[in-house]
């Protein structure tokens, strides 16, 4: 006899990494430690000198959980104008993706499920990242 793959209900087919994580309460304590780690990184930490906080760590709640599956969306048109006016260079990115990973990690996402994460961040680093001026 052949193998026979086990019966998945709908509802372990359809779990996201949101559900699979806690959903916003998670999520939230990862983004404040997250720009915890940020705010104190001496190449990333002075973009966030001048920031409404509360603000950003609510609207990168958002973006988390839209990575994760959740239900919050954030437009990708959303994303470069908030960024439109910082000199973001790869390095400042690359950095970003450390410390997210780092993060991540801490509150035990599986390795697979931290690259899925960077992965919708990296889709997004041509949005962010400085580009030379064209005329």
């Amino acid at each position: 006899m052949g193998f026979v793959a086990p019966t998945r209900t709908g509802e372990d087919m359809e779990k996201t990494l949101f559900d699979k994580y806690g959903g916003f309460s998670t999520i939230s304590k990862i983004v404040l430690t997250f720009y915890d780690r940020m705010i104190e990184d001496e190449d990333v930490g002075p973009f966030f000198d001048d920031i409404d906080l509360p603000k950003l760590i609510d609207h990168q709640t958002k973006f988390i959980s839209s990575l994760m599956g959740g239900p919050a969306s954030f437009s990708d048109d959303h994303i470069e104008r908030a960024h439109r006016n910082m000199a973001i260079e790869n390095l400042h990115f690359d950095r970003l993706k450390e410390i997210v990973s780092e993060t991540l990690v801490e509150f035990d996402v599986a390795t697979e499920d931290v690259d899925v994460i960077l992965e919708g961040f990296e889709k997004r680093r041509v949005l962010l990242v400085e580009k030379p001026n064209v005329n």
